[in-house]
């Protein structure tokens, strides 16, 4: 079941759901609007390795823009600082920004309860397109969870993104055993 807007502000007053900053006219009937960060990263290296670590170069957002470019995947990050503690958050792009031919995520829309930290976006784009910090980018749906949860996110020892940050964070797949 997808939580409404009065379900959402509710566990926003309750604290299941935190959104940092909060805005009441970013809440939609059934979701919230969530912004571009101020911080945009590219990786290094143009082969990527999943058994190795895959460092990035993290830049700022200027007041004129970035131009993203096409056959290249960029990491954005939310604006907005978010937790949850009893539901599922989904993140979804606006038809707004698809429209521009951006995509927002390539497999991570699913987030888990526990996680507790800004969004990094793996971004990618059709065409040429100017985009800004503090731009509209996508919004999350909550999805209420059925029975007790034994494994919160923010408290897995093997967490992967646990550490908080406010820039994009780079893939850490090669922390998996495989």
């Amino acid at each position: 079941m997808i939580l409404s807007d009065k379900k959402i502000l509710e566990s926003i007053s309750n604290g299941d759901i935190v959104i940092k900053p909060f805005d009441p006219d970013k809440l939609g009937t059934n979701s919230y609007d969530v912004h571009l960060g101020r911080f945009l990263a590219c990786y290094d290296d143009e082969v990527l390795d999943a058994k190795k670590h895959n460092k990035i170069t993290t830049f700022e957002i200027p007041d004129e823009g970035f131009v993203l470019l096409p056959n290249t995947l960029y990491l954005g990050v939310t604006m907005e600082y978010t937790e949850t503690h009893n539901s599922v958050p989904f993140l979804e792009g606006k038809s707004s920004v698809g429209r521009l031919g951006i995509d927002i995520h390539a497999t991570a829309g699913k987030g888990d309860v526990g996680f507790c930290n800004h969004w990094t976006l793996e971004i990618s784009c059709s065409q040429k397109v100017r985009v800004y910090a503090g731009m509209p980018i996508g919004q999350l749906i909550y999805f209420m969870v059925e029975g007790d949860i034994k494994n919160y996110y923010n408290k897995k020892a093997n967490a992967k993104y646990n550490e908080l940050s406010d820039k994009p964070v780079e893939s850490m797949m090669w922390k998996n055993k495989f």
